[in-house]
C-alpha cells in the first residue's frame, strides 16, 4: 500500500486535531470542552451531511443505481451483526456478543465524514446519495441485535422486551431523526435550498468537524483504560472485523458497479461501528451487556484505526479491484 495515502489522511486538519485531543489526555492537560458544545456540533454535522445528501439525491434522482445501493446497505446492516455475533460467541456470553455485534452492524457518521474529506482531498468524486445509505444503515443492527438476544439467551421465555420502545429508539432517536429529516428537506428544496444554506452547511463544515474530532480525541483517549477489561480477543476483533467488513463491502460494491468514490464510502460504512445510537439502545434494552466492552472497542480501537489506517487501506483495495 502507498504510504503516502496514510500520510495524506493523517496530515488532514480534522485527523490531526483528533490526535491533539488524545495527546491532551496522555500528558494530563486540563483541556476540556463543555459537554453542550460537542452535542451541538454533532447535531450540526448530522444536519449538514443529511441536507447535502438530500440535495445531491434530488440532483441524481431515484434511479436503479440509487435503489440498488440502498438495498445492499440494508442487507449489510442486517448481515454484519449476525456473523459477528457468532464470532464473538466464541469468547463472550450472548448478551455481550449481541450488543457488540449490533454496534459493529451499525455505522459511525464521523468516520463517514472523515472518509468524505479524504476523497475530496484526493479529488475523487462520490455521489451525495451515499448519505442516504448512511441513514439506512444506522438502525437495522439494533433490531437484529435484540432478536439475537431473544434467540440465544437462557431466559428468552421470561424476557419481556418493550418492542415499541426498542423500535422508537432504533428509528426515532435524535441522531437518526435529524439525519433523515435533513435528508428529506434537502431532497425537497434541492438546489434552491442549497444556495440559501450553503454559507452555513458548507463554509463552516470543516471547522466544526475539526473541533468535533478534537473532542473525540479527548473521549477516545479516556476510554483507552477500559481496554484493559476487554483483553486481546476484543482488541483483535476491533481491528480485524472492520477489515473483513470493508472487504465484503468492496466486493459487493464491485459486483453492483459502484464508482470508486462511492465504493470507499460504502466500505467505510460497513467497517465502522456505532458509539452513539446503538450504545444508547443497548443500555436501554440489554442491561446485562457491559457498556465498557462495546463502547471502548468501537470508540477507542475501531474508530482511530479506521480514520488513520482503515480509510487508506480500503482505498488501496479499490485501486487493486477497480483496475
Amino acid at each position: 500500500m502507498d504510504v503516502s495515502l496514510i500520510m495524506s489522511n493523517i496530515l488532514n486538519p480534522p485527523v490531526l486535531f483528533f490526535f491533539l485531543g488524545m495527546t491532551a489526555v496522555f500528558v494530563k492537560s486540563d483541556l476540556e470542552i463543555p459537554p453542550p458544545i460537542p452535542k451541538l456540533f454533532s447535531l450540526y454535522l448530522l444536519f449538514a451531511i443529511g441536507f447535502k445528501g438530500g440535495v445531491e439525491l434530488a440532483k441524481s434522482g431515484l434511479n436503479q443505481e440509487v435503489f440498488l445501493t440502498m438495498l445492499v446497505a440494508i442487507v449489510m446492516a442486517c448481515l454484519v451483526p449476525i456473523y459477528t455475533f457468532f464470532i464473538l460467541k466464541i469468547k463472550l456470553d450472548a448478551y455481550n456478543a449481541a450488543a457488540i455485534a449490533a454496534t459493529y452492524g451499525s455505522i459511525s457518521a464521523v468516520t463517514f465524514i472523515t472518509a468524505s474529506s479524504f476523497l475530496q482531498q484526493l479529488s475523487i468524486d462520490f455521489d451525495g446519495y451515499m448519505v442516504a445509505a448512511l441513514a439506512l444503515m444506522e438502525s437495522p443492527a439494533i433490531i437484529v441485535g435484540l432478536i439475537l438476544v431473544n434467540l440465544f439467551t437462557q431466559d428468552q421465555t421470561e424476557r419481556d422486551f418493550s418492542w415499541p420502545e426498542v423500535l422508537r429508539e432504533a428509528f426515532l432517536n435524535g441522531s437518526v431523526f435529524l439525519l433523515v429529516g435533513s435528508l428529506i428537506i434537502g431532497f425537497l428544496t434541492g438546489e434552491h435550498g442549497w444556495k440559501v444554506l450553503s454559507p452555513f452547511t458548507q463554509d463552516m463544515f470543516y471547522g466544526v468537524l475539526t473541533f468535533f474530532l478534537l473532542d473525540m480525541g479527548l473521549v477516545a483517549a479516556k476510554r483507552i483504560k477500559d481496554l484493559e477489561k476487554t483483553g486481546p480477543f476484543l482488541i483483535s476483533f476491533a481491528i480485524l472485523i472492520p477489515i473483513l467488513n470493508a472487504g465484503i463491502g468492496l466486493l459487493i460494491a464491485k459486483l453492483i458497479g459502484m464508482p470508486p468514490g462511492n465504493a470507499l464510502l460504502f466500505s467505510v460504512l460497513c467497517a465502522s461501528a456505532s458509539y452513539i445510537a446503538v450504545p444508547a439502545a443497548m443500555r436501554l434494552t440489554v442491561p446485562e451487556a457491559n457498556p465498557s466492552l462495546y463502547i471502548s472497542t468501537a470508540l477507542a480501537v475501531t474508530f482511530p484505526f479506521n480514520i488513520i489506517f482503515g480509510i487508506p487501506l480500503y482505498l488501496y483495495g479499490i485501486d487493486l479491484l477497480w483496475r
